[in-house]
């Protein structure tokens, strides 16, 4: 399939083939939920803890005597029945993450580009090099009309731009290899080098 690119002026620099196989596929919503499911699975961070009764901070001896009292059992104020006492059953320190096939995870980011083409919020830039402030760079995607926009380099992001789009809000920039479909979902304009459409299609082949 055939795409218009664009340089960062806004004026045409002709047009780019891309592969059908990667760009042009019906998305599945089931395939994106998976990845995008394990991608936050695997972000989470299971540092949530509470105490057990073994590790609150109480006396052993126990409370009173076994008979006699009218009254349950029990050997220690450590236990989960007591205010203060060890929570049971509660969360401990874990992992979230759980596998997914490479083979899904290619797929899912071959569906996310090809959603974004189908909805017109793909664009094809030339290049990115040449640009060293920010107030240039925010003028230029004010004129672009992208609010929230994730733009796709090559292998190495260029320096001067990644530079530039720090500190401009709603913007972000990854190499081809940072490409995820949690990040390219989230965002309303996808936005590729002409260096990262050859880097992708070469990683996704």
């Amino acid at each position: 399939m055939k795409l218009d690119m664009i340089k960062l002026d806004g004026s045409t620099a002709g047009s780019v083939d891309l592969g059908e196989d990667i760009f042009d596929l019906e998305p599945r919503a089931d395939i994106l939920h998976r990845v995008v499911r394990w991608q936050r699975n695997k972000a989470q961070v299971g540092t949530h803890k509470v105490k057990t009764r073994s590790e609150v901070k109480y006396s052993t001896k126990k409370i009173y005597r076994q008979k006699g009292t009218g009254g349950a059992r029990h050997g220690a104020r450590s236990a989960p029945i007591f205010r203060g006492g060890g929570i049971y059953k509660g969360p401990v320190v874990r992992s979230h993450a759980h596998d997914l096939p490479k083979k899904v995870r290619a797929l899912g980011l071959k569906h996310a580009l090809s959603a974004k083409a189908r909805a017109g919020e793909l664009v094809i830039i030339e290049d990115i090099s040449g640009v060293t402030k920010t107030g240039m760079l925010a003028k230029q995607i004010k004129d672009l009309g992208w609010k929230r926009a994730l733009v796709i380099d090559g292998a190495e992001v260029n320096e001067g731009f990644a530079k530039a789009a720090r500190n401009i809000d709603g913007l972000d920039v990854l190499p081809t290899i940072g490409a995820n479909v949690y990040d390219i979902l989230k965002r309303d304009t996808l936005v590729i080098t002409k260096a990262g459409v050859e880097a992708l299609e070469a990683r996704l082949k």
